[in-house]
Parts: C-alpha cells; structure tokens; sequence
C-alpha cells in the first residue's frame, strides 16, 4: 500500500465545527475512516479526497502538508476519535493504534452537556515524547505539534512494559483508551477535551462536577494549571488515575502549534547525561510544587523503567474509608502487589508516622497537611529517584486525598488503568471515587 501519514491542525474540535487534517500520500486518492474510542471502536463516518505527496519534516517546525478540511457533524458524540487513513477500501474496523496513517481527535461538546464528568488527554505528554521528525523534548527544547504522532501514528521515545507489549506507553493505546473503555463498560458517561483546551480556558466552566486524568500526564502548561487549580478552588473535584503528574512546565506557541522546556543546559540531553535536567527551572516543584494542587510528586516516588520490577501494591493505611467501600480490603491488607500495581512511575508525599504508626504528610514538600495516606508502598532502593538530595522522608507511592474547596484524589501511580480489567478491587476504588466525587 502507498505511504500515507497525517496530523491535525489542533488535537480537538467541538462538535458541529470543522477540523483540518494535513495529510500526503503518493497515492492518487486516499479515504479518511472516523472510529469513536470506547468499549469498541464504533465507525462515525468517512471522508474521500485526491492525494498529493510532500516530504517530511523536522521535530521543531511546522511540517505544513497539504491541508484537508471536515466538517464534524453536530451529532458527534464528546469522545477520542481515532482518524484511520488509507489508500485503499477497508473492509473492516482496522488496528487503533499504529505508528503510521492515524490522527487523534479529541471531539468536544458543541455546547454544554449536562454531563458532570470530564476526561483529559494529555497530548502535551503526547507530544514531548513523540519522535516523529528525528527529536523530542528529551532531545531538545522545543517541539512542533504539527507533524505526525501525538498519541497515535507516529514514533514514540521509551522503552517496552514489560507488563504490557501491545503499546508505547507515552501513547493514547497505552493508558487512557484502556481506562476510557472500562468507563464505557460500567456506564459511566463522561465529556472529553485535550489539555489545550484547559490551557486556554475551555470547558471547565461548563458545569462539571469532576475532572479525570488516568496513566501518564507528566506535561503541564502554566495556564492550563491555573485554570484547574480555580476549577478545584470554585468546588470542582480532581481525580488522578495516575502519575508523574504536572512534572514538566512545557510553555505553549500561540495557536497551540508548538511545546517548549528548558530542561537540559546547552549542549545536554537525557541521552547525554541523565542528571543534567535536575536543578533547572521547567521542574514545576522548585518554583510552584505540584503537591499543592495534586497532593504528591514524582519528586517524592520514582520510577522503574526497564524490564520487570519487584512486586510492589499499596498496603491499606485506613481500610474503613470510603474509597475501600465494596473491597474487602481492611488495613493492612495489601492492594495490586501481584500484579505490580504500583510502577512503572510512582507519585508520593513527604510522611512521617503519628504515634499509632499510621503515614501522615510532613507538609515539607507542599503537600496539604490535610491529605490523608490512604494507602502506601515504600520504593526499593533499585528505583530511579527524581530527588538526588537526601531527605528525611522515605521515598514511598502514596495514595490518596484531600478537600480544599473541591476533593482531589490521587492514585499515585502510572500503571492503574492496566489493571482496571483484571483487579475487582482496583475497580471498585475506581467506581467508588467517580461516583462520589460526580
């Protein structure tokens, strides 16, 4: 089959408005498949145009393929669309996720809903690990978001999980479509947007009562944490199915076209000397930490990278919570260790333990001193540690939450939507956090 590859000209649209895809193929007429993420991937609709072939471009600038517009229809449920391209008829629903002929779309509500949930994807993070173009922003400062990849179709930076060899993990397959199809499957109905969105301050003022992240959502802008931070200070709830969440400050190019984080001193890179980045000031925790508004930090847990990893899950700190409810799990019991719950990237407080040896938050580090330790699993010295100083508190996943004016919980670990099909429990404190916080 004739090449053929493409990229939006922003990663989300609302319904009923137009969205333009730059695609090339050499191919004389290409179609465009439309499929909605979920359970299943459900056909939407297709579009056919002539081909026209172009070269491709670099990782920083503007790859300017030949422009295609599509008006989505009004009736488009909020969802992730993947965009499948090809130069000849398909027969059937193709793979999702390729490194080559797919789009994201993120479809947003062409008005309010009424729904009271709503689903981030974190196409920053997308896009800092995407290769497309020979770099990234572990190779350099800056990054187009218009060339191909950023969730699917494109080459990803990253080594294999070894739990799961179906997907990168710095891609939508990985992550959120997993998490995104168990909602689906229990009913529970939510509106989608991308980070973008909330960077330029769409949809959170739109009536919804909670605000999902799941996987590995590790770039964050400063307005969009801004704007969540005023979501949670207005009473909206905050749920984080993940981790090494708001790691990274990335600065955002007018329009949405391009990333940018000095990460590295000149001449560096995570290739060329991994502690080059530590000390500089992209790291959100040295000027503003994240645990303010999340609870934890990466700065706190760490990371297991390569291969398979000693067993770790939460042991339960205060089993008679209400996340618990439906468990069976009691303090002390242990959740997810068989699978490996917590890795391969892992969020967690500065503690120290109160007289009847239960985790209480120092606050040290930015975190609320009202943030209850739900459940905890201290690292193996084998671990990679975001923080090189030494500190006081044992590096430890922590799970769990705390109310300002609206709640945040904080799963405290990358890995919990894999087991969101296989762990009852972990689907249980899944179910119970969404329908008391929406």
């Amino acid at each position: 089959m004739t090449s053929i590859n493409g990229y939006p000209a922003r990663p989300s649209v609302r319904a009923g408005e137009v969205i333009r895809l730059h695609i090339a193929t050499g191919a004389p007429r290409f179609r465009v498949d439309f499929y909605r993420c979920g359970a299943i991937p459900q056909y939407a609709g297709h579009s056919e145009w002539l081909g026209r072939a172009t070269d491709p471009g670099t990782f920083d600038r503007d790859w300017q393929w030949p422009a295609y517009e599509f008006l989505v229809p009004p009736d488009w449920r909020s969802g992730v669309y993947i965009a499948v391209l090809s130069t000849e008829p398909n027969d059937c629903a193709p793979p999702m996720d390729c490194r080559e002929a797919r789009i994201l779309l993120v479809v947003t509500p062409g008005a309010p809903s009424g729904r009271k949930i709503l689903y981030k994807i974190p196409t920053f993070t997308y896009q800092a690990y995407n290769t497309a173009g020979g770099g990234s922003l572990y190779s350099a400062s800056r990054v187009t978001m218009l060339r191909p990849g950023g969730g699917v179709g494109g080459p990803v930076k990253g080594l294999p999980d070894a739990y799961d060899s179906t997907s990168p993990r710095q891609t939508f397959a990985h992550w959120d479509a997993p998490f995104i199809a168990w909602m689906e499957e229990n009913g529970i109905e939510s509106d989608f947007c991308t980070d973008l969105d909330l960077h330029e301050g769409r949809h959170l003022n739109d009536g919804y009562r909670l605000l999902v992240s799941a996987g590995h959502d590790e770039y964050w802008s400063t307005d969009a944490r801004r704007n969540i931070t005023a979501f949670r200070d207005a009473g909206g709830n905050i749920a984080n199915f993940g981790a090494n969440t708001c790691w990274w400050r990335v600065d955002v190019a007018p329009g949405g076209g391009g990333l940018s984080c000095d990460k590295f001193p000149p001449g560096a890179s995570a290739e060329t000397d991994p502690d080059a980045s530590y000390g500089c000031p992209d790291h959100w925790w040295e000027a503003k930490p994240e645990n303010a508004l999340l609870g934890v930090s990466y700065r706190n847990g760490g990371g297991h990278w390569d291969g398979s990893r000693a067993p770790l899950g939460f042991t339960v700190t205060a089993g008679d919570h209400w996340i618990f409810s439906g468990t069976g799990l009691k303090t002390g019991d242990v959740l997810g260790r068989e699978a490996a719950l917590v890795g391969y990237e892992c969020d967690g407080a500065a503690y120290e333990l109160d007289a009847a040896g239960r985790p209480r938050p120092t606050g040290q580090d930015g975190t609320p001193k009202d943030f209850e330790i739900l459940g905890i699993a201290p690292l193996p010295c084998n671990w990679n540690f975001a923080a090189r100083e030494p500190t006081n508190s044992p590096r430890a996943a922590t799970l769990g939450l705390y109310t300002a004016a609206g709640t945040l919980f904080t799963a405290a670990t990358t890995d919990w939507a894999r087991l969101l099909a296989t762990d009852p429990q972990v689907a249980s404190i899944t179910r119970n956090v969404i329908t008391r916080l929406s």
